[in-house]
């Protein structure tokens, strides 16, 4: 039986090495990507250990260029049969500052929407024409939410959502599933930044077991912890007023 062969972007820190090593066995060939070289490596000889094949790149995913050249060439090589594109940078706008800092929302919007999209894209169709094959995008439960603290980051997860929604819609009849992740709060780098409550929170190991599992049945959505489904459902049937005053007074 040939290897399984999964892509992880992110997966220097937090859910993406979590998920490499959930996934890491025999029979198993894992493609890293992450910014951190140091980490990243740490994190596939963890998975060499655990019996897995690994192919570890560091370079940063906002260079779109780089990023489809090295997706085409992975691919080309031997054919991707799962792709997670956990990759994400989040942040909120500080409380004595008027807005977001330009620079800041491009690279977030380059690495939050543009970089998987287009990964996505150009993965999918050449898994449409062998016709086989899983993508999944790591969004956030901030999608559900018109956060004012985080327009940027909202948005960003917000747009990859319904891209999902949409490429799920295209792929179905050549028989590749595209599954949107909604996580809540898992404890992450980017979630400790945070200096509020985490309701609800989830170690990074504990979200990637869980994932695993769900992953393998192809849905289209996943939210987890499995408490966010009830609060984005409360949250939708909210006045459009009375989520605006709720949300400006977070």
């Amino acid at each position: 039986m040939p290897d399984t062969k999964i892509l992880i972007t992110g997966a220097s820190s937090g859910l993406g090495a979590a998920l490499a090593r959930v996934y890491a066995g025999p029979g198993v060939t894992l493609v890293l990507w992450g910014r951190d070289a140091a980490r990243l490596n740490a994190v596939a000889e963890e998975c060499r250990a655990l019996g897995a094949a690994t192919d570890a790149d560091n370079f940063d995913i906002a260079d779109i260029p780089a990023m489809t050249a090295r997706l085409s060439a992975s691919d080309n090589k031997a054919p991707i049969d799962l792709a997670i594109f956990c990759a994400g940078i989040g942040g909120m706008i500080p409380k004595d500052t008027l807005a977001q800092d330009a620079q800041a929302a491009h690279l977030m919007a380059e690495v939050n929407f543009t970089s998987p999209t287009v990964g996505a894209s150009l993965l999918s169709g050449l898994m449409a024409a062998r016709g086989r094959g899983q993508i999944v995008l790591v969004g956030s439960i901030a999608e559900s939410f018109a956060l004012p603290m985080s327009p940027l980051y909202a948005g960003s997860k917000a747009g990859l959502a319904l891209f999902a929604e949409a490429l799920a819609n295209r792929m179905t009849q050549h028989r590749v599933a595209v599954t949107l992740v909604s996580p809540g709060y898992i404890d992450t780098p980017m979630s400790q930044q945070l200096n509020k409550p985490r309701p609800f929170l989830l170690t990074a190991q504990q979200a990637a077991v869980i994932l695993k599992r769900k992953i393998a049945k192809r849905p289209r959505r996943i939210v987890i912890p499995w408490q966010f489904i009830w609060l984005r459902g409360i949250a939708v049937w909210l006045p459009k007023p009375l989520q605006r005053f709720i949300l400006a007074r977070a």
